[in-house]
């Protein structure tokens, strides 16, 4: 398996595992704000679903990869469509809403996971983007 390839595949399960982790902590130990912007709880409870579907989705993305089926690859850019829109859709409604601003801890935690999302998912769509699988 190429070192890039390999690479993708341990991120990629790392996301998953994140997405995953993220909610089991903002329903159990409270992850959200101490004082959250309006609506801010309606925006959230909205993605529960769609990350868990796009962290199983990054697992079998990663699994079809180090396999070296071609599947992995489709659905791997797909994922990284993903992770860019759902970085750019929270960074959006962090900055409207002065999340950012709240405290140092959910800047660095909302920042950190609004950048890793567009930033993995656009070096994943640009390093499979030319890659010939077959």
């Amino acid at each position: 398996m190429p070192k890039g390839i390999k690479i993708i595949v341990v991120l990629q399960t790392l996301t998953a595992l994140g997405l995953i982790l993220f909610w089991v902590g903002f329903f159990t130990i409270g992850l959200a704000p101490k004082t959250p912007p309006p609506g801010y709880f309606v925006y959230e409870h909205s993605f529960p679903l769609p990350d868990l579907i796009l962290a199983l989705t990054l697992l079998i993305s990663a699994w079809l990869l180090f396999k070296a089926r071609p599947a992995g690859r489709a659905l791997s850019l797909v994922c990284a469509g993903a992770l860019m829109f759902l970085g750019l859709l929270d960074f959006s409604f962090n900055i409207q809403n002065g999340m950012y601003g709240i405290s140092a801890m959910d800047l660095a935690l909302n920042a950190s996971i609004n950048l890793w999302c567009v930033a993995f998912g656009f070096w994943t769509a640009v390093a499979l983007h030319h890659r010939d699988d077959r």
